[in-house]
């Protein structure tokens, strides 16, 4: 896919990202920044360019790397179109390997986006909502305290819940920034799949936002996820730019 990026428009988009999904802890070195969250998923466990003018030589990359080491975490660099060249020229094969690819979109919002009466929003997840993200996410249980401590620190969330007869059938959270809103983590149980689920509850939420004044949305979707790219296309998302982890071999 060929992108004519605005680094702007990054810079924009990565800042709500990392507020939208906070790590525990940040450290900014040498124009990278570093986030640590008990290694509770790749967003909040990754190294990140601040900008092209990042330190890019092996020794930097050794110093930033031990960083996570000191702490038990396996090193983990999410490179996007703000990091160096130098750097991509530097984590290559054998030593390294890509393990995810992804699309950052973004789509304006909307009055046409109604609410769905069955999908409940609520400021803070609920036991119910928690029990079934932990067990369908998955979540370690090694990282269940982790993961309650970084959902109380979104700026402004709606934690959506689909439910019948008590059983969960989807989830998603929204996180209102100002005039985005970023949408994070939409999950279809499996025996709950093909019925129109993640449309009913992601425009639900992109209902909610507007209602709080948002007045764009933003996402992170895995570029294979042939599930979900027709659903965003359809419902207004375009691609501003990809990024992609790369992790040493032997991590």
């Amino acid at each position: 896919m060929s992108l004519e990026i605005d680094l702007g428009e990054v810079r924009r988009l990565e800042q709500l990202a990392f507020r939208g999904w906070p790590a525990l802890e940040t450290r900014d070195i040498a124009g990278w920044r570093l986030r640590f969250a008990g290694g509770y998923t790749k967003r909040a466990n990754s190294i990140n360019s601040l900008g092209h003018t990042a330190q890019s030589d092996p020794q930097t990359v050794a110093n930033l790397e031990s960083v996570y080491r000191e702490r038990g975490l396996a090193p983990v660099w999410r490179l996007t179109p703000l990091a160096p060249t130098a750097i991509r020229d530097l984590l290559v094969e054998p030593a390294y390997r890509v393990v995810e690819r992804s699309q950052v979109q973004v789509a304006p919002l909307a009055a046409r986006f109604a609410p769905d009466p069955a999908v409940r929003i609520d400021a803070r997840p609920s036991a119910r909502w928690i029990e079934a993200f932990a067990k369908h996410s998955p979540v370690a249980p090694h990282h269940r305290e982790t993961m309650q401590r970084m959902l109380p620190a979104m700026p402004k969330a709606g934690f959506a819940l689909v439910e019948q007869s008590g059983e969960p059938l989807a989830m998603a959270i929204g996180v209102v920034d100002g005039e985005h809103m970023g949408l994070f983590d939409v999950l279809v149980m499996p025996q709950a799949r093909r019925q129109g689920l993640a449309r009913r509850i992601t425009q639900s939420l992109y209902a909610w936002a507007w209602s709080e004044g948002a007045r764009f949305a933003y996402l992170q979707v895995v570029a294979t996820n042939a599930a979900a790219l027709p659903l965003y296309a359809a419902q207004g998302f375009r691609t501003v730019y990809q990024y992609e982890y790369r992790v040493p071999s032997l991590a």
